[in-house]
């Protein structure tokens, strides 16, 4: 079975960081676009960010923009997204998911293979 390993979750305070990592099990990454998600508890998961195979990240929630970065190392065949200056709203369950297409979409519909999350709590 396809699937994402996402792992670096965690409890941390206000203002603390968090490095996400993202890694297949099983197959490699290849040329498709992976991005992360999210979802709050009683909310949709919301797509934040995605990044191409050739590095090129794209933003799609402002609230996350000059916070969270993603990255990626295709010889490691891991995605990364590395969380700065966290805040209590943005705990929630954090996926990571391969595109069907080497480009970037906000839209979970353009994913295939999903992790099952990884919990990250941000609370004093």
């Amino acid at each position: 079975q396809l699937q994402l390993v996402e792992s670096g979750g965690g409890l941390v305070q206000p203002g603390g960081s968090l490095r996400l990592s993202c890694a297949p099990s099983g197959f490699t990454l290849g040329y498709y676009a992976i991005g992360w998600f999210r979802q709050a508890p009683g909310k949709g998961r919301e797509g934040m960010l995605c990044i191409n195979y050739s590095g090129r990240s794209t933003y799609y929630r402002d609230a996350v923009k000059g916070r969270f970065t993603i990255s990626r190392d295709n010889a490691k065949n891991t995605v990364y997204l590395q969380m700065n200056n966290l805040k209590p709203e943005d705990t929630a369950v954090y996926y990571c998911a391969r595109s069907s297409y080497n480009y970037c979409s906000g839209a979970s519909g353009a994913y295939n293979t999903w992790g099952q999350g990884t919990q990250v709590t941000v609370s004093s």
